[in-house]
C-alpha cells in the first residue's frame, strides 16, 4: 500500500475517530498511528497479514473502545494491549493465538471478545476477571474441558461451539448471568452434560446438537420438564407451523408461521412479543 493512501487514511481517522484498513495485504501494525493514540476510538485492520502488535504502541490508545484484527497472523498478544482501560469490544478471530496475556483481566471494561478460529487449548481463567463482559466467543479452538473456573465467569453469552470438549465442571450452572450457552459440535456424551444446566441455572438457550448423543435423550434428563411454559403475543410470519418435537402436550398452544431452520425447544416464554427458552436448543422443533 502506498504512502499517500495510507497518509489519507490517518488523516481521515484524525477527524472520525476511526482507522480502518482492511484487506490491504499489511504485515505489520501501521507505526503511522502514533499520531493518533489520544483520539482514535475504533481500529479495524481486519483480513491482512499482520504477525505481532508493537508493545510500545498498542497500549497507548487510551480512547481505544474497539480493536478488530480478524484473520490476520497473530501468534501472541503483548501485555501491554491490556493496557487500553476504555476497551469494550476485541476481535480477533482466525489468528493463531494459543493463550492469553496473564495480565488480560486488567481490560476492565472489556464487554465482547471473540476469538473464535485460534488455537488455545484451555478455557482462559483470565476471563474471570472481567465483570462486565457479556459475550465470548471461543468456537472453533481446541478446548477439551471445561474447568471449575468456569462459574465465576460473568458473562451472558458463552460460544464454544466446534472445540474438543469432553467433560463439562458442574460449576458451570453457577454463572450468575448465563443465559445461552453454545456446545454444538463437541465431543460430548450426554453423561458428561451437568443435569443443573436444566434444572438450576440461568441458561434459557442451550444449543448442543452434534456431539455424541441422540437429541431426543435430553427428555430423559431431571429437569427437562421443569420449564415453565407461557405463550402471548406469538409473532408470526410467513413459513411452515412449528410443534414442539416429542411433547404432545405442547401441541395444541403452539401454531407458529415461522421460516428457518429447525430448532430444539423444551419450553419457551413470550413477553412483549419476543420469545426465549428455558431451554432452548436446536433440537425439538419440527416443521408440519
Amino acid at each position: 500500500m502506498g504512502n499517500s493512501a495510507l497518509r489519507a487514511h490517518v488523516e481521515t481517522a484524525q477527524k472520525t475517530g476511526v482507522f480502518q484498513l482492511k484487506e490491504r495485504g499489511l504485515t505489520e501494525f501501521p507505526a503511522e498511528l502514533q499520531k493518533l493514540t489520544s483520539n482514535l476510538r475504533t481500529i479495524d485492520l481486519s483480513n491482512n497479514k499482520i504477525e505481532s502488535l508493537p508493545p510500545t504502541l498498542i497500549g497507548k490508545f487510551t480512547l481505544l473502545k474497539s480493536l478488530s484484527l480478524n484473520n490476520n497472523k497473530l501468534t501472541v498478544l503483548p501485555d501491554e494491549l491490556c493496557n487500553l482501560k476504555k476497551l469494550e469490544t476485541l476481535s480477533l478471530n482466525n489468528n493463531h493465538l494459543r493463550e492469553l496475556p496473564s495480565t488480560f483481566g486488567q481490560l476492565s471494561a472489556l464487554k465482547t471478545l471473540s476469538l473464535s478460529g485460534n488455537k488455545l487449548g484451555v478455557l482462559p481463567t483470565q476471563l474471570c476477571s472481567l465483570r462486565h463482559l457479556d459475550v465470548v466467543d471461543l468456537s472453533k479452538n481446541q478446548i477439551r474441558s471445561i474447568p471449575d473456573m468456569v462459574g465465576e465467569l460473568q458473562v451472558i453469552e458463552l460460544n464454544l461451539n466446534q472445540n474438543q470438549i469432553s467433560q463439562i465442571s458442574v460449576k458451570i450452572s453457577c454463572c450468575p448471568r448465563l443465559k445461552v450457552l453454545r456446545l454444538e459440535e463437541n465431543c460430548l456424551e450426554l453423561s458428561m452434560l451437568p443435569q443443573s444446566i436444566l434444572s438450576d441455572s440461568q441458561i434459557c438457550l442451550l444449543a448442543v446438537e452434534g456431539n455424541l448423543f441422540e437429541i431426543k435423550k435430553l427428555r430423559e434428563l431431571e429437569g427437562y420438564d421443569k420449564v415453565s411454559i407461557e405463550i402471548q403475543n406469538m409473532p408470526t410470519c410467513g413459513g411452515s407451523t412449528l410443534k414442539p418435537y416429542g411433547r404432545p402436550e405442547l401441541e395444541s398452544q403452539v401454531n407458529l408461521n415461522l421460516p428457518g431452520i429447525p430448532m430444539i425447544l423444551a419450553g419457551w416464554q413470550v413477553q412483549e412479543g419476543l420469545w426465549c427458552g428455558k431451554v432452548l436448543s436446536r433440537i425439538c422443533l419440527f416443521f408440519s
